[in-house]
């Protein structure tokens, strides 16, 4: 057996939509992760992947008028703006909701467990719904409830969780983060609620990044951790990220 190489996509919110761009020069240099690891926002692109979701299609779907607005149902603000039904049940549709166990490539998504403090790691059940649990921001969505857990963003544990591909095997690692700089622009609460997250984070990332055998990091951090309507420009910064680093990408991955 050659070596195992896995694929780590972090956290970002917005900013995730860089994975895709990503993604997309993987597949036209027809480069495969043996396993993918995905948090909050790489979560629901690394469930594209596993899948074999067309990803020109997901790319026309982000960029068209109004698709990622309809994502967004407001919640009563008791423990997260929006409820975060229509992101599961768009996962659902497009993951064909799928098992973790009836995917072509290992796939682990991750969360963090609210009441205990621990990072969860999803193996098993049903993508869509580990996605939810993945992507559930603090202050943004609500926190969801799922195998007796109370589950939000699992950035808030590791953004970049490069351990986890480790403990699947992965003798090579490529990591993709989205979060490099902060957003300058401080407009609201909620602002400087994601800023505050990011800043705590950074630590953790620090250390957990030099695990990696590669790491990538589109240079996003103008881009707001919300500011979806910006999806053609933040999946365009990822693609030409990835081909100015083709050539070290195939080294690790070919």
């Amino acid at each position: 057996m050659g070596e195992k190489k896995g694929l780590v996509l972090g956290a970002g919110g917005a900013r995730g939509m860089a994975h895709l761009g990503v993604l997309q020069v993987l597949k036209e240099e027809n480069l495969k992760p043996d396993l993918v690891v995905g948090c909050s926002a790489g979560a629901i692109f690394g469930a594209l992947w596993a899948v074999g979701l067309d990803l020109y299609r997901a790319e026309r779907l982000l960029v068209y008028p109004g698709f990622t607005k309809r994502l967004f149902d407001v919640s009563m603000p008791k423990d997260g703006l929006f409820k975060g039904d229509k992101v599961l049940d768009v996962m659902r549709l497009l993951t064909k909701d799928a098992t973790f166990e009836n995917l072509d490539i290992p796939l682990a998504i991750v969360a963090t467990d609210l009441m205990t403090g621990e990072l969860v790691v999803f193996r098993e059940g049903s993508v869509a719904q580990a996605v939810r649990a993945s992507i559930s921001i603090p202050g943004v969505f609500k926190p969801y409830r799922y195998q007796e857990r109370l589950l939000v963003d699992g950035a808030v544990k590791n953004r970049l969780p490069v351990h986890v591909a480790r403990a699947m095997g992965a003798d090579k690692i490529l990591a993709i983060d989205v979060k490099r700089g902060l957003n300058n622009k401080i407009n609201s609460a909620m602002d400087v609620l994601l800023q505050s997250i990011e800043i705590l984070q950074e630590e953790v990332f620090f250390h957990n990044s030099l695990d990696a055998d590669l790491l990538i990091q589109p240079d996003v951090g103008h881009i707001g951790s919300l500011q979806f309507d910006t999806a053609a420009e933040t999946i365009r910064i990822g693609r030409e990220t990835a081909m100015a680093q083709c050539s070290e990408i195939k080294r690790l991955m070919e």
